[in-house]
This record gives C-alpha cells, sequence and structure tokens, in this order.
C-alpha cells in the first residue's frame, strides 16, 4: 500500500466518518480504519476528527541542520586523526584535544560550543557514509603448553579489581597467511582496571625470547606488575615465566584451552590496538621489527595511552530478549592510572611530561608515517606454500590504509582432480 492510495483512503474515511452520528458506527468505522490503514487508534481519531485532508499529502518539515558542514568535517578530521574511535570514545577525545583542535581549526566560540555538545548518535548518523567495517579472518599460530599447564590455575570468572597491575597477555602473529618460517609476533598485555596497554614485537616465538619481552615490558609499565592471564600457548605456559612469576609473587593464570571469551580484555585489544594498525601483512626481518617495536614504545604507546579515551562495561541489563551494556564515562588509560592513586609516582609523573609535549593531530601524522615505512618493510609474498593452501594478503589490508595496492591477488584453491593429476 503506498503512501499516497492511503491518503485517499483516509480522505475517503474522513468524509464517511464525519457524515456518521451513530457512535456504534464511528466505532466500527474506526476499527476498520485501524486496520486497513495500520495506525494506532489515537492517531486515527486525530486524522478523522482534525481539519480537512488536502489534495495531496503534504511533505514532512525538515528540521534544518544544527551542526554544519565544517564542524562535521572537524568531527572527521579528529576522528580520523584518532584511530577511528567509536562515537562516545570520540566525544571525550574532542573534548581531551580540544586546546590542540583550536589552534588547527581556527575556531569561533559558536564552533568550539557546537563541538562540545555533539552528541555520539549525531555522530554517527553524520558519518554513518564514511564508515566500512571490514572483518577480516585470523589464522591462529598457538600451540598448547606442556603438562606445567596443569600447575598454573584456570581463570573464569569476572575480574573484580580496582587497582593496577593485574594484565592479560595473548600473542599476536604477523605471518600473512603462512606460518612457514620465522616472522614476527607482538606480545600484546593490557592492564584490567585501567586498560593500559602495552606492546613488544619479537621475531620467532620461543619461550626465551618471550619472556625477555615481557620483563621488557614490565619494566616500561608505571605500576607494578600484580597478576598475569594467559591463553595455554607454550610461549607462556613454560618454566622461565612460571618460576618469574613465584619469585615475585605474581599471580599466574590461564584460561580454559579454546575459550577466547575467558580473554575478552586482550582479544579486543588485539583488533583495535595491533590488527587495526599492522593488518594481516607478513613481517619477517630484524629491521621491520626493530621499526614495529620504534613505533610501539614511542608515539603509539603515547597516543592510546594519553590521548585516547576508552570505555569500561560497568553491567548489563536484560530487557525480554535484548541485553543494554552500560558504559562508564569515556576515559584515556593515563586519567584512569591517576585516579587510581597506585602506581609509581616518577614514572607517571616522567610520563605526562612527555606525553604533554606532543600535539595529537602531529602525532597521528608521525604513526602513520612510520607505518607507511613499516608496510613497505613487509613481506611481500608468502613463503613456500602448497598451492591450495596459499593465501592472499589482498583480503586482509589494514583496515583503513591505502597501501593495499602493493597486495597480491587471491590465488584460487585447485580442485581435487587438478591436485590428483599432480
Amino acid at each position: 500500500m503506498g503512501s499516497q492510495w492511503k491518503w485517499g483512503y483516509m480522505k475517503t474515511m474522513y468524509v464517511r466518518y464525519g457524515e456518521v452520528k451513530n457512535r456504534k458506527e464511528k466505532s466500527r468505522i474506526l476499527d476498520e480504519f485501524c486496520r486497513t490503514y495500520d495506525c494506532h487508534r489515537k492517531h486515527a481519531l486525530r486524522l478523522l476528527n482534525g481539519p480537512p485532508p488536502g489534495e495531496t499529502k503534504p511533505a514532512k518539515k525538515k528540521r534544518k541542520p544544527f551542526y554544519t558542514d565544517r564542524i562535521i568535517s572537524i568531527v572527521e578530521a579528529v576522528w580520523k586523526a584518532s584511530g577511528y574511535l567509536w562515537s562516545k570514545r570520540l566525544t571525550s577525545a574532542i573534548v581531551l584535544w580540544m586546546p590542540w583542535i583550536k589552534k588547527r581549526f581556527s575556531l569561533t566560540q559558536k564552533e568550539h560550543d557546537q563541538l562540545v555538545s555533539i552528541s555520539p548518535a549525531q555522530i554517527d548518523r553524520r558519518l554513518k557514509s564514511k564508515k566500512q567495517w571490514i572483518r577480516k579472518e585470523v589464522f591462529g599460530s598457538t600451540k598448547p603448553g606442556a603438562i606445567l599447564k596443569h600447575q598454573i590455575p584456570v581463570k573464569t570468572d569476572s575480574w573484580n579489581i580496582k587497582k593496577p597491575g593485574f594484565v592479560e597477555t595473548d600473542l599476536v602473529s604477523h605471518c600473512g597467511g603462512s606460518a612457514f618460517g620465522d616472522f614476527a609476533n607482538t606480545v600484546n598485555w593490557t592492564d584490567i582496571a585501567t586498560q593500559w596497554v602495552e606492546r613488544k614485537a619479537i621475531l620467532g616465538k620461543s619461550q626465551e625470547t618471550v619472556f625477555n619481552a615481557l620483563t621488557s615490558m614490565q619494566h616500561d609499565m608505571p605500576f607494578p606488575l600484580l597478576g598475569l592471564d594467559s591463553d595455554n600457548g607454550g610461549e607462556f605456559i613454560n618454566d622461565h615465566l612460571y618460576k618469574y612469576c613465584l619469585t615475585n609473587n605474581i599471580a599466574f593464570t590461564r584460561s580454559r584451552p579454546y575459550k577466547k571469551d575467558d580473554n575478552a580484555h586482550i582479544e579486543q585489544k588485539n583488533w583495535t590496538h595491533v590488527r587495526q594498525i599492522l593488518g594481516y601483512l607478513r613481517y619477517d626481518t630484524k629491521g621491520v621489527v626493530d621499526a614495529i617495536n620504534n613505533l610501539y614504545t614511542h608515539e603509539l604507546r603515547i597516543f592510546q595511552n594519553y590521548f585516547q579515551p576508552s570505555v569500561k562495561l560497568m553491567k548489563k541489563i536484560r530487557i525480554g530478549s535484548k541485553v543494554k551494556k552500560i558504559y562508564d564515562v569515556p576515559k584515556t588509560p593515563f586519567q584512569r592510572l591517576v585516579e587510581s592513586g597506585k602506581g609509581n609516582l616518577h614514572a607517571i609523573k616522567a610520563f605526562e611530561n612527555i606525553a604533554s609535549q606532543f600535539n595529537p593531530f602531529q602525532l597521528s601524522q608521525i604513526i602513520e608515517e612510520k607505518l607507511d615505512t613499516i608496510f613497505y618493510m613487509a613481506s611481500k609474498t608468502p613463503r613456500n606454500l602448497p598451492v591450495q593452501h596459499r593465501f592472499s594478503l589482498s583480503a586482509h589490508p589494514a583496515p583503513c590504509r591505502k597501501n593495499s595496492a602493493l597486495l597480491p591477488d587471491i590465488v584460487p584453491s585447485p580442485n581435487k582432480s587438478e591436485l590428483n593429476r599432480s
């Protein structure tokens, strides 16, 4: 039923309803109108008792946009420079970045007021056409640890801690779809209370190499390590790390095998803090590992811990078949760390002194330039793979990057008859 047909039907019923004087007859006409017109009874009464309808249905009044194109372009610029943050995090980032936004865009007072008052829903609507969500397939390379894992307790309950120092850790491989030979891996961990992130790129994933990376990351953190939770990979479940945690009174726990939800915090960071940045290319040289570490330990560490607000899930409310998630106010990991009142005050102050010297827009540009160099150093082809197992890097570029031109095309898998002939 088209809108004009419904409008013509309404005009006919309007005349019939006005001519009837009997209350029961009016009620019967209302029932018929509600069924045919598909509307609520109160809405039908407003239509049939209202002013006479015109020849055509009046056009809906469109509200003039409150936010100008310039405001939306500034929001989009901040959105891109901040690493494509979620709208609720972006509103907090706009307030946090305001001193640099004023310098970069020469804001008027009216534009300033509009930027700090724009809502997350408005941002979602105005940037809807700009967003392109790409889902990728990840090929895991985790191998189970030895029998030592039975001495490490399994943690399945949710974290309920208020002080920093309890972290989840994981390993992200940069094999480009081919697990042949040595390639780079990112040792990634996040603090549960503050969402502080530390990363270290390594070549290979031997137990000693991973252990050295973890101890180096522990030294870089502005608070002591109190607890470590990992998966069941042999790079974590080993004698080096187990004895180290016992000696230093660090609670060492692990997740259940094949249950990624047990490590939900770090699995999320694997995507937002590693994959979205470095993509699915293959990095397998010492030079590119050094370049990645240079980015991790300098610009990216400051950008994501000092300039990128994040949210924490407070509770879930079930409403019928739906679940409503309640989040706290977006804050940066540095703000959460300062508010906790814990940690190494000297290290916190030193980090703040360095981070406060940066302009987030310039910092974002430096990160992009370093990523271009890293992408250029990536291996262009997978190692010796059988034809049926070849994996295309062009299907797995780094999201929101412009370097997809340097990736090869997909090599289709042969059918069974071709494999038999070979």
